[in-house]
């Protein structure tokens, strides 16, 4: 996990962004979790002496984090993941990843995949006058443990 911190900060640096401690915590603790996280969750969990942060302090950094493409917000479960694979990509990489999400409805788990090619998502937004800033899609079904089990 050091290096992947280390990748992200590095990252931010080269956008020209700092990687501050909160941050960096709230990042920590995304990856340390490996699943989303709601983030009254992240702020009880946000000191290492078990005293929760401030509300706002959780939020600035998760904005930051999802603004630099290091975590995504996954809406329908109202919960926040680190980006798999991609926390410590440079610029470029980030700017052309689609965040898709299968999310099980039975047992909550919850899996990052390739989403579709940015570009034809790009186009499609371009001919319609949008400029998009980020795409996160999620698709709601059954894993298959809870499939096997029905």
């Amino acid at each position: 996990m050091t290096r992947v911190l280390e990748a992200a900060e590095a990252r931010a640096r080269d956008a020209g962004e700092r990687m501050t401690a909160p941050r960096r915590r709230v990042l920590s603790l995304l990856l340390e979790s490996g699943e989303p996280v709601k983030a009254y969750d992240l702020i009880a969990r946000f000191g290492e002496d078990g005293q929760a942060a401030k509300p706002p302090t959780v939020y600035r950094a998760l904005e930051f984090l999802e603004r630099q493409g290091m975590a995504h917000r996954i809406a329908s479960i109202s919960a926040y993941v680190a980006c798999a694979g991609h926390v410590g990509a440079d610029h470029e990489a980030q700017a052309s990843h689609a965040a898709a999400f299968l999310i099980c409805d039975c047992c909550g788990s919850t899996r990052e995949i390739n989403g579709p090619d940015q570009g034809v998502i790009d186009a499609a937004a371009a001919a319609a006058g949008y400029a998009i800033a980020r795409t996160t899609i999620e698709a709601h079904g059954r894993c298959p443990a809870c499939r096997d089990a029905a």
